[in-house]
């Protein structure tokens, strides 16, 4: 069974701000959690899920970017093998600002618990601390988005320290769970309101969020878990491409601080100007001088294309401006459905430095010339 479009899920429209989805996601997890489904909470928690699925995405400007070019290929692999599941919803900390965790609002248990099981809020908040994205813009040339292409990409990036195993600590020393927050990295502040019980959820003051003291930092991170090193990476860019397509190196981007898992590397295309061939999505266009003889008796004329030079076949009588479809001579349209065409703009060259006996052909050739020119106006080619 086809998964159903995010946006429609969330009932928005594609352009849709995040304030937007943020309100539509706040209505339907209303609408759909199981503490106000009882009579049927196991529809209610697939349907939750779902919504749940869908504000992860279209709130993660990376994710919706690949969502938007790639459907949902684009962030298949954002989530494990088997799909969306509780411990990928990075997004625990805005259920708590939209209801307040609704377990408590509506007399339940708490959502966290319910969903994501005990510990929950230390993994929403180690995945939330992941290492930054990192993005890296690649030119090609549009003969390599033609035949696709493998480039190598040298950046610096934070991977894991070695001397203290990204723990962060001195070696022979061991962090400890933070007696603030007792390990989660958070503080919960509960209120009464009009509206029932309130949690507020905020980072841990004193272990920073992350949920353990480090009393004796490793010397050669600093007790961040992490160090700066050169890096070189080979990206696969498949043929089709465009300017502003996005490649994700799932993990490939900066290692988180003290352990957690990195970021990813997003390389994004820009296609250089071609000095011979212009680009219509999968079309490819040129222009090619024509002598006057040619377009007037017919001819062969050779023209080139993205694999070689090949002989058009000119009819006679062929006006400047005429327009020819070169079939299967485009670039390769992205997924490998086909290739588009090439098309052809015949313009008549006129030479500017005539010899003698031209002039005089050419004065000839007016004398005996029996066809005028259409009057001025709007002429087709």
């Amino acid at each position: 069974m086809a998964k159903r479009d995010y946006y429609e899920i969330l009932g928005i429209s594609r352009s849709a701000s995040k304030d937007e989805i943020k309100s539509s996601y706040r209505k339907l997890a209303k609408k759909f959690h199981p503490d106000t489904n009882r009579d049927n909470p196991k529809a209610a928690e697939e349907k939750f899920k779902e919504i749940s699925e869908a504000y992860e995405v279209l709130m993660d400007p990376e994710k919706r970017s690949r969502y938007d070019q790639f459907g949902h290929e684009g962030v298949s692999d954002a989530f494990g093998r088997g799909g969306f599941t509780w411990q990928d919803f990075t997004r625990a900390s805005d259920v708590a600002d939209i209801f307040g965790d609704l377990g408590s609002l509506f007399g339940g248990s708490s959502i966290f618990d319910m969903f994501f099981g005990g510990g929950a809020t230390r993994r929403t908040r180690r995945a939330a601390a992941r290492g930054s994205d990192i993005r890296v813009h690649v030119k090609l040339k549009l003969e390599e988005i033609s035949t696709g292409t493998r480039k190598k990409i040298k950046l610096k990036r934070y991977e894991a320290c070695a001397k203290c195993g990204a723990t962060g600590a001195r070696k022979g020393s061991t962090p400890i769970t933070c007696p603030s927050c007792s390990g989660t990295g958070q503080m919960k502040q509960v209120s009464n309101s009009v509206f029932g019980r309130v949690v507020n959820v905020t980072p841990c003051r004193q272990c920073g969020g992350e949920g353990r003291i480090i009393s004796d930092p490793c010397p050669n991170c600093d007790g961040n878990g992490r160090v700066k090193k050169q890096k070189n990476i080979s990206v696969s860019i498949p043929s089709g491409v465009s300017t502003g397509n996005y490649i994700p190196l799932v993990g490939e981007g900066n290692a988180g601080r003290n352990g957690t898992p990195p970021g990813d590397l997003i390389v994004v295309v820009e296609e250089k100007e071609h000095p011979v061939f212009g680009r219509d999505d999968e079309h490819v266009i040129c222009q090619v001088l024509a002598p006057f003889s040619t377009m007037a008796l017919g001819g062969k004329l050779k023209v080139p294309t993205l694999d070689g030079s090949v002989n058009l076949k000119v009819p006679s009588g062929t006006q400047s401006g005429k327009v020819f479809r070169l079939r299967g001579k485009g670039l390769p349209r992205l997924g490998g459905r086909g290739r588009g065409d090439e098309l052809v703009q015949l313009i008549v060259w006129t030479p500017q430095r005539l010899s003698a006996e031209e002039k005089a052909l050419l004065g000839q050739l007016e004398e005996v010339r029996t066809e005028n020119p259409p009057p001025p106006g709007k002429h087709s080619t």
